[in-house]
């Protein structure tokens, strides 16, 4: 399946104080690629109860089917999402594919 779910693997949530802040979505370089996705691109993270948009990191140390996100609200450990490109060219609220 070109578009299969991720399981989170780890949620990450920083502190004012941090360097490093904000939603991200870490991800194995082959289901980036699989979703046509490069390192410091957004994409959306469809969670169970909301979405929102993610700096994508590629981490070659992370195991294929699992993301580990920073500061993503309504996500947790276990749970599937979906990471999706944005579709910039069609006007309009995205799908809901959650």
């Amino acid at each position: 399946m070109l578009q299969r779910p991720l399981r989170v693997a780890q949620l990450i949530a920083t502190r004012p104080a941090d360097a490093a802040r904000g939603p991200a979505v870490f991800m194995h370089p082959d289901d980036a690629r699989a979703r046509l996705l490069d390192d410091g691109e957004l994409a959306w993270v469809y969670g169970p109860r909301r979405h929102e948009l993610a700096a994508v990191h590629i981490d070659p140390s992370m195991n294929k089917g699992d993301v580990v996100l920073r500061d993503v609200v309504g996500a947790a450990p276990s749970e599937i999402v979906r990471v999706i490109k944005p579709d910039l060219d069609r006007r309009g609220p995205p799908p809901a594919y959650a």
